[in-house]
């Protein structure tokens, strides 16, 4: 019997609150949370989904949520909602960059995806097959599920919302990275689908991953997403009359978000492309609109709210025992991935590119993982056909844990050293 499953027979015993009272409560705490931690947390060396995953525990082991909260137990409710939060990230994400899109302008950004990224898939896969012990192709399958930076869990080194400055080389890269990645890697999570499907059924795959999954599902998504951005953009900044920005209704965003992931969906294509590249396009019709704040802010709150609500789920998953039978080489292979795989292949794709030493090291290690790396475990488990499950599951979160103590607990301390030594006002 888990800690979880005798705390709440003990309590069951003698309190038993009514239960619409109790997430009632809870929801109202919740949101408060919300508002307040970030401004708490500003100066410490602590962030927001630590702070989700220590309040998670307790609340799952309560006698009266007799529910086990495992992204194993749920998977098709995982790829949902971990969806939904990762599509009004990307949203926020696309909304907060200042600089105009270019290939030279975003020359770092590019190094990261097609250098950094593919290393990081094959060394991974390395360690699932050599050192994990799993297939060949469920080490393909969590790689592409572990590699992409998150673009939910990275909020605090990512760049400043509209019109508050603090672009700098760092924070655009790894909110331009996880904008990106995240769509990128769809098509190594497809190979790991189609070549679990073909073992299955000794069909032909190479051509269909390639045209489909590859160059038609990429490009139409961006070619979507650029539309949406233009059409969402002339009626909210340009069009004659009654604009949608004069509403001042930031909801607006989430229209857009909900649009341009549906319409490529519809398309077959990659939305998480297409959402981060009509956030892009929106907020470059009219980059310094006071409109763009509020449909920033209206998109982080929401993110931020659900963001909470699956990391103390997470927290309430390792209480009840997400996490149990991990070992010492499970423990090894996380640290290989973490802050030896990621570190080392970003530092080789970022050689000769324009940044100081300190930048290139801090940019290499803040690859976190988080919400975006669940919802391609999933996806992958929901519509392909994988061996060992369970372990998958067991690795990814414990990846996912990891890396949010790791990084979360440096992240404070290390971007404040950056913006001390370029000289920027540090609060």
């Amino acid at each position: 019997m888990s800690v979880a499953h005798k705390v709440r027979s003990l309590l069951v015993q003698w309190w038993e609150p009514d239960p619409y009272a109790l997430a009632l409560s809870g929801i109202g705490f919740l949101i408060a949370l919300v508002a307040w931690l970030p401004l708490a947390l500003r100066r410490l060396p602590l962030s927001l989904p630590i702070v989700c995953l220590c309040i998670g525990g307790p609340i799952y082991a309560v006698p009266f949520l007799e529910l086990d909260p495992s992204p194993r137990t749920y998977p098709y409710a995982t790829e949902r909602l971990t969806e939904f939060v990762v599509i009004v990230a990307l949203m926020g994400a696309g909304l907060k960059i200042y600089r105009r899109f270019s290939f030279r302008g975003w020359a770092v950004t590019w190094r990261l995806l097609l250098i950094t990224m593919p290393l990081s898939i094959l060394a991974i896969t390395f360690i699932g097959t050599s050192l994990l012990g799993f297939s060949a192709l469920g080490a393909l399958l969590l790689a592409a599920s572990i590699v992409p930076t998150d673009p939910v869990l990275a909020a605090d080194i990512q760049v400043a919302g509209p019109q508050e400055g603090g672009e700098d080389t760092v924070r655009f890269a790894l909110t331009s990275e996880a904008g990106l990645n995240d769509g990128l890697a769809f098509p190594f999570v497809h190979l790991a689908i189609v070549l679990s499907l073909a073992a299955a059924t000794d069909q032909s795959w190479f051509m269909q991953w390639l045209t489909l999954h590859v160059f038609w599902e990429i490009i139409a998504g961006i070619v979507c997403g650029w539309v949406v951005g233009k059409v969402f953009g002339w009626v909210t900044f340009k069009m004659p009359g009654d604009t949608l920005a004069k509403t001042g209704d930031g909801l607006v965003a989430i229209a857009a978000t909900f649009v341009s992931y549906g319409v490529s969906e519809i398309l077959h294509c990659y939305g998480f492309f297409a959402v981060f590249v009509t956030a892009l396009t929106l907020r470059n019709t009219h980059r310094d609109h006071d409109f763009q704040r509020d449909m920033h802010d209206i998109t982080e709150q929401i993110e931020r709210i659900t963001m909470m609500l699956l990391l103390l789920a997470f927290g309430g998953a390792i209480v009840n025992g997400l996490l149990s039978g991990v070992g010492w080489t499970d423990i090894l292979a996380v640290v290989l991935i973490l802050l030896v795989v990621r570190p080392f292949t970003a530092l080789l794709g970022l050689i000769g590119g324009q940044a100081t030493a300190g930048e290139k090291v801090t940019i290499a290690f803040f690859g976190i993982r988080g919400v975006g790396s669940f919802y391609y475990l999933a996806y992958g488990i929901n519509h392909g056909n994988f061996q060992d499950i369970d372990r998958l599951w067991v690795i990814l979160s414990l990846v996912v844990l990891v890396s949010i103590l790791t990084h979360g607990l440096t992240v404070t301390p290390a971007m404040r050293w950056l913006d001390c030594e370029h000289g920027r006002d540090v609060e």
